[in-house]
C-alpha cells in the first residue's frame, strides 16, 4: 500500500477504524498495514465513515472491491459519497477458512455463517461440503457467535486469524472458490494524511 507510513505530524490519535469484529479481514488490514495505529471496530461501514468525519478516528480502511464478486456494497457507495480523501489503496489476498468449535468435524457441520460478501466467494466449496450458508453481520462476528454457541453443527467462514481469536478449530482452509481471491481496501482520511 502506498503511503501507509506514519504521516509527519499525525495528530489523529493513532486510531484506524474498520467494519467488523476483531479477527475480520478489515481488522487484519488495519493491524498489518497500520501497525502503529490502534484498530477500532464498528458494526457498520456507515459508522466507520461517521466516526472519521467526526474526528473520533484518524483513518479508516474500507473494502470496496473483490476480484470474485466485484463491488463490495454498501461500502463502495458510502466511500464514493463520503467526501473523504482516499489516501491510498491496496489489493490483499483473501483466504477463507471453515471453522467450528473443537470436536466438530465436516460430518457434523450443517451450516456455515458469515458476511454475505464472504459467502458469495465460496458457494461451490460450501455446496460440495453439503453445508448451508447463513448470513451474518461479519466474518469474525460469525466466528465469535459460533464459538459462543458451541454447537458442532454450526461453522463460520472467516479469516484463519479469527479461529485463533475465538478458539475455534479450522476444518478446512482455502475454501474460497477462486485461488486468486483478492479484495481492494482504501485508506480514508478526513484530511491529508
Amino acid at each position: 500500500m502506498q503511503g501507509v507510513g506514519r504521516p509527519e505530524g499525525d495528530s489523529t490519535g493513532g486510531r484506524c477504524g474498520y467494519q467488523g469484529a476483531p479477527g475480520a479481514f478489515s481488522h487484519e488490514a488495519c493491524v498489518d498495514l497500520r501497525p502503529w495505529d490502534d484498530p477500532v471496530a464498528f458494526d457498520t461501514f456507515a459508522e466507520v465513515i461517521d466516526a472519521l468525519k467526526a474526528g473520533r478516528i484518524g483513518a479508516a480502511l474500507i473494502p470496496v472491491e473483490n476480484s470474485t464478486i466485484g463491488r463490495v456494497e454498501p461500502a463502495a457507495t458510502l466511500v464514493e459519497q463520503s467526501g473523504l480523501t482516499i489516501v491510498s489503496e491496496v489489493w490483499r489476498p483473501i483466504r477463507l477458512a471453515l471453522m467450528a468449535p473443537h470436536g466438530a468435524s465436516l460430518r457434523t457441520v450443517k451450516t456455515a455463517e458469515s458476511h454475505p460478501i464472504a459467502l458469495r466467494q465460496c458457494p461451490a466449496s460450501l455446496g460440495a461440503l453439503g453445508v448451508t450458508a447463513v448470513e451474518a453481520f461479519d466474518t469474525a462476528g460469525a466466528a465469535r457467535d459460533v464459538a459462543e454457541a458451541g454447537d458442532p453443527s454450526r461453522a463460520a467462514v472467516a479469516p484463519a486469524r479469527a479461529a485463533e481469536v475465538y478458539d475455534l478449530s479450522i476444518l478446512r482452509n482455502d475454501i474460497q472458490d477462486s485461488s486468486d481471491n483478492r479484495t481492494r481496501f482504501v485508506l480514508l482520511s478526513a484530511g491529508i494524511a
